[in-house]
């Protein structure tokens, strides 16, 4: 009886044994076949560090035709590539990508020109682009260049005082130049004094914060560049009559932008925002934290922009052009026209009170189909210079102003971030606390529990 009675319990768990083990190569067979057609990741880094931005996502969704990412390398050089190029692949269909290992095809390699290591080129038909660095910039950058074609020229205005391109202090704009540049533009200088006249290859003019007066020649040629089709940016200054650097009115400039319906306050904004507060930055800083509809700024939530001793702009009734007020102050500013004292004040019984406009983009009808002048007006330019650009969200603001002047309103995105350094600095004590608990405090309680469990069961 007894023998039966056991023959029947090994039978049933035996037969338990089996469904159990059936049931889990049925999940592994399953979870196997998903993972095969559903190439998923999941990023559980603080920083999104392996996550492609939110351009990349949009210039690889948006792909119409079939992209081909040839990655020369040697075999153990491939898996940094994978790591990066898989998540493209990841993102559509539309995108392969070949591994080509240079020593067993060194054809390929010389047929495609990879003078490197750790290359990447980009071919769409019968277009290529070589990255420019291995990774999510130097990818992207190059996949926008394949499919825009052709060159895109920012052409900076010097000559009256403008930030140039050239100077490394806090000042200039030598970051902007970078910045622009890895957003594959061309970026070079123009002088309106030797030659009145905007260059043809020039697809966007920046006027970069004048201190001195434009000559009236200058200004007809810009008038004439933007309403003939042409695109600029415009930052100006609030005319200051302070310090050795004085900052001119630019009266022929102004009334320029009078013509197309904005008008440049002779003023400074002064904004008690408590967002400044919690920076650390003074009123004389406006820092804007929410936008109005358009594309320059959709993208733009949640990301603060700063502008340092900005003035501000009102748009007129009747304007020539079709505007749009980007961003404004907050309730609680106000706009100074004393532009002479050092000491600024706010005076509620004499400044006006805000909120105030400190950027309109504009478009202009120039008759022809299928052709349209744009331009946009910040009344401030020190948020573009090298002291301010890598304030928060101010580098998106910029090169969305130019995708959107140069008609690349599909590239406006939030761009990729620079990888933080995450690493931990430790002083030598605090290296010699680690050390001594990771090396004999923790091994010591472990083997003290082990010896205790020992004890007790003796």
């Amino acid at each position: 009886m007894n023998t039966e009675w056991v023959k029947a319990r090994q039978t049933k768990y035996a037969a338990y044994a089996t469904t159990y083990i059936l049931i889990i190569l049925a999940v592994l067979v399953v979870a196997n076949f998903l993972a095969n057609r559903y190439n998923k990741a999941f990023d559980a880094t603080a920083n999104k560090r392996f996550t492609l931005s939110d351009q990349t996502r949009k210039v690889v969704g948006d792909l119409k035709q079939d992209v081909k990412i040839q990655y020369f390398d040697q075999a153990t050089g491939m898996t940094a590539g994978k790591d990066l190029l898989d998540r493209y692949a990841m993102l559509s269909p539309k995108v392969h990508v070949e591994y080509v290992d240079i020593l067993k095809k060194p054809q390929l390699a010389r047929a495609a020109n990879i003078s490197r290591e750790g290359t990447a080129v980009v071919n769409l038909g019968t277009k290529k682009e070589e990255a420019k660095t291995f990774d999510e910039e130097g990818i992207t950058g190059a996949l926008i260049r394949t499919l825009k074609g052709g060159e895109r020229t920012v052409c900076v205005a010097s000559g009256s005082g403008e930030h140039r391109i050239d100077d490394t202090t806090s000042d200039g704009f030598t970051d902007f130049q970078t910045l622009v540049q890895k957003d594959n533009y061309k970026v070079k200088s123009i002088s309106l004094l030797e030659k009145a006249e905007v260059p043809a290859d020039c697809t966007v003019l920046v006027i970069g914060g004048p201190s001195g007066d434009y000559i009236q020649p200058a200004v007809d040629a810009i008038k004439k560049y933007v309403e003939g089709g042409g695109r600029a940016l415009l930052m100006l200054d609030p005319p200051l009559k302070i310090g050795r650097k004085e900052i001119s009115d630019n009266d022929a400039l102004t009334a320029m932008l009078n013509e197309w319906g904005v008008s440049a306050e002779k003023n400074l904004v002064l904004d008690d925002n408590p967002v400044s507060q919690l920076v650390g930055v003074g009123p004389e800083v406006p820092l804007i934290t929410s936008y109005e509809s358009h594309p320059i700024v959709n993208d733009l939530a949640g990301k603060a922009t700063g502008f340092p001793v900005a003035r501000s702009l009102e748009i007129k009734d009747g304007a020539k052009a079709k505007l749009t007020k980007l961003f404004a102050t907050s309730k609680n500013s106000f706009a100074t026209y004393d532009l002479h004292s050092a000491e600024i004040k706010v005076d509620p019984a004499k400044d006006k009170k805000g909120p105030f406009a400190l950027a309109v983009a504009g478009a202009l009808d120039t008759g022809k189909q299928n052709s349209q002048g744009r331009f946009v007006v910040v009344g401030n330019s020190r948020w573009a210079s090298n002291s301010f650009l890598r304030f928060n969200g101010n580098r998106n603001l910029l090169l969305n102003m130019l995708n959107w002047l140069s008609s690349d309103e599909d590239l406006i995105s939030i761009r990729p971030k620079e990888q933080e350094d995450r690493r931990i600095n430790l002083t030598r004590a605090q290296f010699l606390t680690l050390r001594a608990v990771s090396q004999f405090i923790l091994p010591l309680i472990v083997v003290l529990g082990g010896v205790m469990v020992w004890w007790r069961r003796r």
